[in-house]
Order: C-alpha cells, then structure tokens, then sequence
C-alpha cells in the first residue's frame, strides 16, 4: 500500500453469489482460494472495503469464463516476489489474469519495480531491499493491487468501511461479477 500511495492491499473477485454470502477467488499465502465474503473483510485493515465493477458488464459466457479461469489458478503457490512472470500467482496478478482471459479486458497496469518506486520517491525502499534481500528487482514486472482498483476499466459501487462479521448472510449481490480491495 505505501509504495503505490494507496490504501489497498490485497485484491480478489467475487466467482459466487448464489450461497449464504458471496465466494471470493484470491491469491493469498500460501495458496489461491476460494472463500467466503465474510473471513475476506475480517483481514482488511480497519475493515475497509472497495467493490467496482467492469465499466462493460460480463455476458454470461464470460462470468462462466470468469469461474473457469479462477478455478484453474486454485492452490497455485503465493508468489512473494510479485513477479508477473512467474509460475506462482499473487493478488493483483490473479484478478488481472482471470478478468483477461475470461473477457479480453486488462485491468492493472504492468510496470517495473523502478517504475513503481520513482513514481512514489517516499516509499520505504530499505523496507523493498530488505525484502529482497539487500537487492530490488528493478526490471521485475508486476501489477499491484492499486493498479487494479484505479483501473479506467473499472467503476466503484462501494468504498468504505464495513464489519465483517456483519456482513455473513446480509449481503446479496447482484450475479456480475466483483473485484473486492
């Protein structure tokens, strides 16, 4: 979140509507999976929530693409070197992928580690060099979960705070497909 000046963290899509509370797909340590709505908020920082949508919504043979390509990418290992071009999967690069392929459209932006970090000079780079083990990726492409969120692709229907525990079994949403921050 710091290095992209954003809130967000972490990205996954709704791939279910039909249950007691929405399934989330995501990228997650230490692998992908499927879960609840629910369990996926109670890990956001001070229960903050975005939800958007595609600006061109899904047909249905997209949202079954959709439920397709999540599914292949379940139990791939979490990659904590953000790294687009690995055989692993993190956050940002899941819903990227899975909204692609199910639809054609793009959202997130592929950019190099020293695209990342000169766009936001503040950010903590002992944190990065530490977590690379003294050496930042420079050329590494990733998405970042921010990129996704801000995508022009993308409209938000909700930015705000919520309570997990209050959200089991009192949310319906609608059968299009979500991608929750």
């Amino acid at each position: 979140a710091e290095a992209t000046n954003s809130w967000t963290n972490h990205v996954g899509i709704v791939v279910a509507t039909d249950g007691a509370e929405p399934v989330i797909a995501e990228s997650t340590f230490p692998v992908s999976k499927r879960g609840g709505l629910a369990p996926f908020l109670a890990r956001s920082e001070g229960g903050r929530v975005g939800v958007s949508r595609l600006n061109t919504p899904l047909t249905a043979e997209q949202q079954r693409s959709l439920v397709q390509a999540a599914d292949t990418r379940m139990g791939i290992l979490y990659d904590t070197g953000f790294d687009l071009h690995s055989r692993r999967q993190f956050c940002s690069r899941f819903v990227h992928e899975v909204l692609r392929e199910a639809s054609g459209v793009a959202v997130g932006e592929t950019e190099s580690f020293a695209a990342l970090l000169a766009r936001n000079p503040d950010a903590d780079q002992a944190f990065w060099k530490y977590w690379y083990f003294g050496q930042i990726p420079w050329k590494r492409e990733t998405v970042t979960p921010a990129s996704v969120m801000n995508s022009p692709q993308l409209h938000a229907v909700f930015d705000g705070f919520v309570e997990a525990a209050k959200v089991a079994g009192s949310v319906k949403l609608p059968n299009a497909p979500l991608q929750l921050h």
